[in-house]
């Protein structure tokens, strides 16, 4: 038989974290469960919701979903993990707040030759989570559909998105196809609960925005 001191917290004096499994430090922060919920069951599920979705893509909502977490529990979990997202991916995961910042993640555009449509999905602090292309040619409402956007929105857990796309021209005039392309969206993600934050327009160096209505 196990004495105490293999107990998760008792092991964390005293052989240090390095010692203990994702679920036995899941265990510390959990501290008890309830009725019919034991602690390590509690833990061990918390664990797999947190492996399926992804630490820095899991909602407070999420964690309220494992059995045995009520609205305490989750939001001292969900506080601990949002703490060190914050701390410990800043270097790493570009806050897109300004659309400057947005245009610096689209450097791969600029200067192509032929119309690149892209897709930045964020998180609700504005943390990018992806930077794809959506298609490839001149641009128009059928070749990029909201269904196509929105689809890698709700499959990254979008908070919300910013799409660009560049002109081979250099010409940064906006178009009405540009306009009527940003309306769709827009309305697509009001819909959907995800925002459209901006479409940006580039060429070179430069780049404009088409105004979200």
């Amino acid at each position: 038989m196990q004495k105490d001191i293999e107990l998760p917290r008792e092991k964390l004096f005293a052989r240090g974290a390095a010692a203990l499994t994702d679920e036995e430090l899941l265990m510390i922060i959990v501290g008890s469960g309830g009725k019919g919920n034991d602690y390590r069951k509690i833990s061990k599920n918390l664990s797999s919701a947190i492996k399926k979705i992804g630490a820095k893509n899991i909602r407070l909502d999420d964690i309220k979903e494992v059995k045995g977490i009520g609205d305490a529990k989750s939001s001292i979990i969900f506080a601990a993990l949002e703490y060190w997202r914050r701390q410990f991916t800043k270097s790493i995961v570009p806050i897109i707040d300004t659309p400057e910042k947005a245009a610096e993640q689209l450097n791969n555009i600029r200067n192509k030759k032929q119309e690149h449509f892209a897709l930045l999905t964020l998180d609700g602090a504005r943390r990018l989570i992806e930077n794809r292309i959506i298609s490839i040619g001149t641009l128009t409402a059928s070749i990029v559909h909201p269904r196509e956007v929105y689809a890698l929105a709700i499959e990254d857990r979008a908070a919300s998105i910013i799409i660009a796309h560049n002109h081979p021209s250099g010409n940064l005039e906006i178009s009405n196809q540009d306009r009527e392309v940003t309306s769709i969206i827009h309305q697509a993600g009001k819909i959907m609960g995800i925002p459209l934050d901006d479409h940006l327009i580039l060429s070179g160096e430069e780049y404009v925005r088409v105004v979200v209505a």
